[in-house]
């Protein structure tokens, strides 16, 4: 681990930098300096402090490191303790991407050296920081996972002919059969059809509170599109994110009938060409783990994975942890899951999804 202190520069402009707690009257400065940080993602914002303790009841240890009173990195932190998931310090727990995001490399090591410092004090089996570059790279590290980025541009044509033709085809069927999109001001559909989506994938859900807060919380950053077909019924929808110029679908659900009438790639077609039209120009697809649907499904949209990196220092674990529904000692439990009602999913999953993470 290159985090030891023997090992951190020396140089004077190293030791300037301090590392400390986020306190509340850091909220502007936290908010300008993510606003500004190329590293700096959505997960980043501070609204996400607020959500991870409100709605998941879990404590957060937000870190920003300063040089002459000038915030030149932060680290959001969240520590997660599940009895089926164990103890562990995350940046951050239910966003794909987080870990240091620093405008100078020196702010990195203080704030990593913090973090494992802090997660040692916790008890914590292990610290996470998911980053789309490498950072660590002698930590151990999971290698599951990848995200699909792409530019688009304001041309709604360009952007439908940049989609590779069979799968442009596809786009097309849905709109032949009259497929629409619609933006929802609440979560209401959004909800109805992600719990059913994610019940038929045996996953628990989040509660439909989380949502909620989602778009109370982030505001116009933060929208439902949802696709209905000729009749009006709603049949597919998706919850995005919206940072600087990029669009992140991150959250979807679809009816049954979806399929048949091509109505998740419309929807996510009509979610590239507003974007585009609005000025947004990098559409990220989100993460998916390699070797699955939905990783082939965005590989058929043009998009090229990109592999993310999810770096560990372990302490009371032997091993990355590997809490997803690939590893095979959860295919029991999925498939009991699949058969229970949903009323009952309903109400036990949020209780087991908030220690995911």
């Amino acid at each position: 681990m290159r985090v030891a202190a023997a090992e951190l520069p020396t140089t004077d402009a190293a030791r300037a930098v301090n590392v400390r707690a986020f306190a509340p009257g850091d909220r502007e400065r936290w908010t300008a300096f993510v606003e500004r940080c190329p590293e700096a993602t959505f997960f980043h914002r501070i609204e996400w402090q607020d959500i991870i303790e409100r709605v998941f009841r879990h404590r957060t240890h937000y870190l920003l490191a300063e040089r002459d009173r000038c915030i030149v990195g932060v680290l959001p932190l969240a520590e997660v303790k599940s009895w089926m998931f164990g103890h562990s310090l995350v940046s951050l727990p239910f966003c794909v991407y987080g870990g240091s995001a620093v405008i100078e490399p020196d702010a990195a090591d203080r704030l990593h050296l913090a973090a494992c410092e802090l997660a040692r004090s916790l008890g914590a089996e292990h610290l996470e920081l998911r980053h789309r570059a490498a950072k660590e790279p002698t930590w151990p590290r999971q290698n599951l996972y990848v995200t699909f980025r792409k530019t688009i541009v304001a041309d709604a044509e360009a952007n439908l002919l940049a989609i590779p033709r069979k799968q442009r085809a596809m786009v097309r069927k849905g709109i032949k059969a009259g497929l629409a999109a619609e933006s929802d001001g609440s979560v209401d559909r959004f909800f109805a059809l992600y719990a059913d989506n994610v019940h038929r994938h045996g996953t628990p859900p989040f509660p439909k509170r989380y949502f909620e807060s989602l778009l109370q919380v982030f505001g116009r950053d933060c929208r439902v599109l949802t696709v209905v077909d000729a009749a009006g019924a709603p049949m597919s929808s998706v919850l995005s994110f919206y940072f600087r110029d990029e669009v992140l679908p991150y959250y979807a659900g679809d009816a049954a009938r979806a399929r048949e009438l091509a109505a998740n790639d419309f929807k996510y077609w009509a979610l590239m060409r507003e974007a585009g039209e609005q000025g947004y120009r990098i559409f990220d697809y989100g993460r998916s783990k390699q070797g699955t649907g939905s990783f082939d499904f965005k590989k058929n949209w043009g998009f090229e994975p990109s592999p993310l990196h999810y770096e560990y220092a372990l302490y009371r674990s032997k091993e990355v942890p590997q809490n997803n529904p690939m590893n095979p000692k959860y295919r029991a439990f999925i498939a009991t899951w699949r058969r229970l009602p949903r009323a009952v999913v309903n109400i036990i999953g949020p209780h087991i999804v908030r220690g995911l993470g």
